[in-house]
């Protein structure tokens, strides 16, 4: 059977319902259930997608299944955002949706944030995100990864929520640098035939949104 297939319809399941299909909508598709389970298992070692317990779906990047301090909604749909930078990826993958009303809350203080974000420009405003996880090191709990990509009223804000939680400083960027960044980044993920960015052709994309360094190698 088709493992791209499977793959899309997940995919598709979340762009047009904004949830992961369930493993009976699978079985309507697929109809053999080892099968299933083992081509889920091969996304989720090629870092297509996130399980959780007995092959729960819990994300399919940029998708989430599971809130994660962001919600992204356009004119008819609703989505969970994984982290800051797959919320702002969103409305560059679903352009029939967009512009899209991202909100989220400071993790310091709690104030809450929203922005109107399409693909022609970056929002306005003086928020700043602040990654806490290296790049290279993101899937080694992805997870906590995306928990931690969060967006802060200001870097003040990072450096009171890192005393407070006893942690050290990650990258911090402001608006238009997560809108860069996330601009592209997952471009075709939605079509048959999709291949995930190499090392090297992500380095390339890092560099040309001038996020090249040490935290994102």
């Amino acid at each position: 059977m088709d493992l791209e297939a499977l793959r899309l319809m997940v995919y598709r399941e979340f762009a047009t319902t904004g949830h992961a299909p369930t493993f009976a909508q699978l079985q309507e598709q697929f109809i053999d259930s080892e099968w299933i389970r083992s081509g889920l298992a091969d996304l989720a070692q090629r870092k297509l997608l996130v399980l959780g317990q007995e092959y729960q779906i819990l994300m399919a990047h940029p998708f989430s299944a599971v809130p994660m301090g962001f919600s992204v909604m356009g004119e008819k749909m609703l989505w969970w955002g994984g982290c800051a930078w797959d919320s702002f990826a969103l409305p560059q993958l679903l352009e029939m949706e967009v512009p899209m009303l991202i909100s989220t809350r400071c993790p310091n203080c709690s104030s809450p944030h929203a922005w109107n974000v399409g693909r022609l420009a970056p929002p306005t405003g003086s928020q700043v995100a602040h990654f806490l996880v290296p790049v290279s090191k993101s899937w080694e709990d992805v997870i906590h990864t995306c928990n931690n990509q969060r967006i802060f009223c200001s870097a003040d804000c990072v450096a009171s929520w890192l005393v407070a939680n006893n942690l050290t400083s990650g990258y911090v960027m402001n608006l238009e640098t997560l809108w860069l960044l996330a601009s592209h980044w997952y471009d075709g993920r939605l079509d048959y035939g999709y291949q995930r960015r190499g090392a090297t052709d992500a380095a390339d994309y890092l560099r040309k949104v001038g996020l090249d360094g040490p935290f994102w190698v």
